[in-house]
């Protein structure tokens, strides 16, 4: 029996990027709710409220980011990288949650119609999609890789959204009178996030539930095992996620000769780490005379 490890720290730093995001959207948060107040606009305070639950979402995905790079405990053998994956169920719930509010609100003024304020409004709401459409870039690039990322950048995105519509619904309002405009607009905007999201919160949702990252294609890696010199049998395959950006394995190798040979261990997990990105492995050699207890309890 041999075990051989190989660990990826290729970890990148967003500290910058969620410091500077939830700077500017407390600045912005303070100059829509300083107009909404001046103009008397309920819509721009909601508003308002909406960002300040951005900004905490932020945090959040800041605070997993964190945790992520702490040291593993006698406790936590993994550390607390898990929490971003929390971060991102988190998140996903969230933004789906508040685009169900958007949507809602849009739906009652088909019945209710409430006149959108004029060029106050639309001047904040530009400034919206100048902030949060920043911010949203800052975490552009990573939304591919780490899905707490990802959650933060759809946050982002979705505001930035929701702010060109109003300054689209304003100006066709504006033009034609016609105030049926702006939820048309509004549940366009909610389902166009609510499709992005549900990818999210059903990638977070597998994840949590140790499933396979969708990225690393199981079969792909049973067949590189399976197919190593002197290899007859691979059972106890397992691969989840430590993080949204780190995946681990455990495999039992049925080797007859069963020879301790570290150099095939540690090309097996370069191996692992350069074709799957699998960067934490864990190998089991036997000679395969008798079932270990977890094959041969194994049930289908």
């Amino acid at each position: 029996m041999a075990h051989d490890h190989a660990h990826s720290h290729a970890v990148i730093n967003y500290d910058r990027a969620f410091a500077v995001g939830v700077a500017l959207n407390l600045g912005y948060i303070v100059i829509e709710a300083a107009v909404g107040i001046a103009i008397h606009s309920l819509a721009l305070l909601a508003d308002a409220g909406h960002n300040a639950s951005d900004v905490l979402c932020l945090l959040l995905a800041w605070g997993a980011s964190y945790l992520t790079k702490t040291a593993p405990t006698k406790r936590h053998t993994y550390g607390l990288r898990s929490s971003s994956i929390l971060a991102s169920l988190v998140n996903a719930i969230i933004l789906l949650v508040a685009m169900g509010a958007i949507g809602w609100e849009a739906v009652r003024r088909f019945a209710q119609p409430i006149s959108v304020p004029g060029n106050p409004v639309m001047l904040v709401a530009a400034i919206g999609v100048l902030i949060n459409g920043a911010t949203a870039l800052l975490f552009m690039k990573g939304r591919a890789h780490d899905l707490n990322i990802k959650g933060a950048f759809l946050h982002m995105a979705a505001d930035a959204g929701v702010s060109a519509g109003v300054i689209i619904a304003g100006l066709a309002i504006n033009l034609t009178g016609a105030q049926w405009i702006d939820p048309i607009v509004s549940l366009l905007i909610v389902i166009v996030v609510a499709i992005g999201t549900c990818g999210l919160l059903r990638d977070s949702v597998n994840l949590s539930l140790a499933a396979v990252p969708s990225a690393i294609d199981p079969v792909a890696v049973e067949q590189y095992l399976s197919a190593l010199p002197g290899v007859t049998k691979v059972h106890d395959l397992h691969i989840w996620a430590m993080s949204t950006t780190e995946t681990a394995l455990t495999a039992h190798l049925v080797k007859p000769d069963a020879k301790i040979d570290d150099g095939l261990l540690a090309h097996i997990c370069d191996e692992l780490h350069n074709r799957f990105g699998i960067g934490h492995a864990t190998i089991q050699l036997e000679k395969g005379e008798t079932l270990c207890r977890q094959e041969s309890h194994k049930t289908v």
